[in-house]
C-alpha cells in the first residue's frame, strides 16, 4: 500500500505559489513523462521556433536566442544518444526540457517561456506528432494498396464465388474481391489527408488560454513550423484535440477494414474452404496439435482493430464534458493517441505482408462455385432479356428451376433442356450459355464489373490513383 504522508517534494518550476510540494501519489498520477517524452522532438522544434521568433521581435536579445537554441541542440542530442535523465518529478517532457536547458545555460533558459503557456506549447507538439503520423500513415496505406492491386492483376481471371449473407450468391474474380480493398484503403486514405489539412493550423500564441500581451509573430512560428496558418481562437486552441480524435476516428474505420479482410483470410485458409494458403511466416503451429496452421496475424488483426475502437472511444467520453478551456483530463489524450498510432501501423504492415504472401488455391475456389446454385441470377437475366418476360415473372421461373435441381440434387447446368422446359416451355437450349461460371463472369462488364477485362481496366486506374492520393 503506498504510503502518502511523508513530506512533499517542492518543484522549483512552479515558482512562488506553491510553497511546499507535491505527495508521492499526486507526482505519480500528474507525470507524464513516461510516455510523452516521445514528443522530444516535437518540443524541441517547437521551442527553437518560438524562440527565434521572440528574437525576430526584440522581446528577447539575438544573443540570448543564440544561447537557447544551442542549449536545446545539446538536449536534443542527449535525448537521441540516450543520455538524458528523465524525471517524474518535472511532470512532463516540457517541464524535463526546461529544467534541463537551465542547468546548461543558466537563468537565460527563463526567457525562452516568455508569451507562451505549456497549453498552447502541448497542443503544437502534440498536433506536429500527430501530423508526422498522418504521412508516415499514408505511406503504409500505399504500400497495402500496391499489394491488393498486385493480387487483383495476378488473378483477374480467377473465379471465386461472390457471398451475401456468407451464402454463395453470384461468382466473382479474385482480382475483383481484391480491388474492393482497394477501394475501402483509398477511401482511408482520404480520410487521413483530410485528417492532415484539417489540423494544420498553429497554435503557438495562444498561451494560456487568451493570447499574450507580447508583440509576438504567430505567422512567423506557424510558418516556419510548416502550418498553413495560425488558430483564429486562443481558447479553442489550447481546449482542442479533434485532431486526435479525428486520426483515431480514421484509423478505427480503417481497422474495421483491415478487420474484416482478415476474417476473410481466416476463413479462406481453413480445411473447409481451402481458398488460400498461408507460409510460416504469418501463421503459427499448436502445442499439443501438430498438424495445425494457425492463422495467427490475421486473427491479431482483426482482434487489434477492437483495441483502436477501444482507445478511441476513451478519448471521447474523456472530452465529453469538458468546459472551455484546458483541464488536466487532457492529459489522457496521448497514452490512447500513441497506442492507436503503434497498433495501427503493425496491423497495416501485417495486412500488407500477409496480401502478398498467400497463395491462390485456384481449383479450390473454382470448385465453390459448382454448388449453390450460383448462376441462377445469369439465368433470371437471360428469361428478361431472350424471353422479354418482366424480371419478377423471371424471378419465379428461376426460383422453380432452382427447386427442381435441388431436389434432382444436381446444379442448374446438370438439368437437362426438358426439365427446364417443364418449368416454362419456352427456354431454349440457348440458356446453357450463360449457366457457366465464366461465361456468368465475363458478361459483367458494367463500369466496376467483374468482367477480367473490366478488372484489368480497374487495375491500371488503381495504380494511377495510388500515386495521386
Amino acid at each position: 500500500m503506498t504510503n502518502d504522508t511523508q513530506k512533499p517534494k517542492a518543484n522549483s518550476l512552479w515558482g512562488g505559489r506553491f510553497e511546499g510540494g507535491v505527495s508521492d501519489i499526486m507526482e505519480k498520477i500528474n507525470a507524464s513523462i513516461d510516455f510523452d517524452k516521445l514528443l522530444y522532438r516535437q518540443d524541441i522544434q517547437g521551442s527553437i521556433e518560438h524562440c527565434r521568433m521572440l528574437a525576430a521581435t526584440g522581446i528577447i536579445s539575438n544573443k540570448d536566442a543564440e544561447i537557447i537554441q544551442s542549449g536545446l541542440k545539446k538536449i536534443e542530442g542527449e535525448i537521441e544518444a540516450g543520455e538524458f535523465e528523465f524525471s517524474s518529478a518535472l511532470e512532463d517532457i516540457h517541464m524535463n526540457i526546461e529544467a534541463r536547458l537551465t542547468e546548461i545555460i543558466g537563468s537565460t533558459a527563463g526567457r525562452l517561456h516568455t508569451a507562451r503557456s505549456r497549453n498552447d506549447q502541448v497542443a503544437t507538439d502534440f498536433k506536429l506528432w500527430v501530423r508526422q503520423a498522418c504521412d508516415q500513415t499514408d505511406e503504409a496505406l500505399k504500400a497495402l494498396q500496391l499489394a491488393l492491386v498486385k493480387k487483383a492483376e495476378e488473378n483477374a481471371d480467377v473465379i471465386i464465388p461472390g457471398f451475401t449473407h456468407l451464402q454463395s450468391a453470384q461468382p466473382v474474380t479474385f482480382g475483383h474481391h481484391m480491388l474492393a480493398y482497394f477501394e475501402m484503403f483509398t477511401r482511408d486514405r482520404g480520410r487521413f489527408k483530410d485528417v492532415r489539412k484539417r489540423l494544420n493550423e498553429c497554435p503557438l500564441g495562444a498561451a494560456a488560454l487568451a493570447g499574450t500581451s507580447f508583440p509576438i509573430d504567430r505567422n512567423q512560428t506557424s510558418d516556419a513550423l510548416g502550418f498553413d496558418r495560425p488558430t483564429a481562437n486562443s481558447m479553442d486552441t489550447v481546449s482542442d484535440r479533434d485532431f486526435a480524435l479525428e486520426f483515431m476516428s480514421a484509423a478505427a474505420i480503417s481497422a474495421i477494414h483491415v478487420s474484416r479482410l482478415a476474417e476473410e483470410m481466416i476463413t479462406w485458409s481453413c480445411a473447409q474452404f481451402k481458398f488460400i494458403e498461408m507460409s510460416d511466416s504469418f501463421t503459427t503451429g499448436s502445442s499439443i496439435m501438430p498438424q495445425k496452421r494457425n492463422p495467427d496475424a490475421a486473427e491479431l488483426c482483426r482482434g487489434k482493430s477492437g483495441r483502436i475502437i477501444g482507445s478511441l472511444n476513451s478519448l471521447l467520453i474523456t472530452m465529453k464534458g469538458l468546459p472551455l478551456t484546458f483541464s488536466k483530463d487532457m492529459q489522457e489524450d496521448k497514452e490512447a493517441t500513441f497506442d492507436v498510432v503503434e497498433t495501427y501501423s503493425l496491423i497495416i504492415a501485417a495486412m500488407t505482408g500477409m496480401v502478398l504472401d498467400m497463395t491462390i488455391n485456384v481449383k479450390e475456389m473454382k470448385h465453390a462455385t459448382e454448388t449453390g446454385f450460383i448462376t441462377a441470377t445469369d439465368l433470371a437475366d437471360w428469361v428478361v432479356r431472350v424471353l422479354g418476360l418482366p424480371f419478377r415473372n423471371a424471378h419465379h421461373i428461376t426460383g422453380s428451376i432452382v427447386a427442381l435441381a435441388e431436389k434432382k440434387g444436381c446444379d442448374l447446368n446438370g438439368l437437362s433442356l426438358e426439365e427446364m422446359q417443364s418449368v416454362e416451355p419456352k427456354i431454349t437450349n440457348d440458356v446453357f450459355n450463360v449457366l457457366s461460371v465464366e461465361n456468368s463472369v465475363s458478361s459483367r462488364v458494367s463500369y466496376g464489373g467483374t468482367a477480367p477485362l473490366k478488372v484489368l481496366e480497374q487495375v491500371e486506374n488503381a495504380k494511377e490513383r495510388i500515386e495521386c492520393k
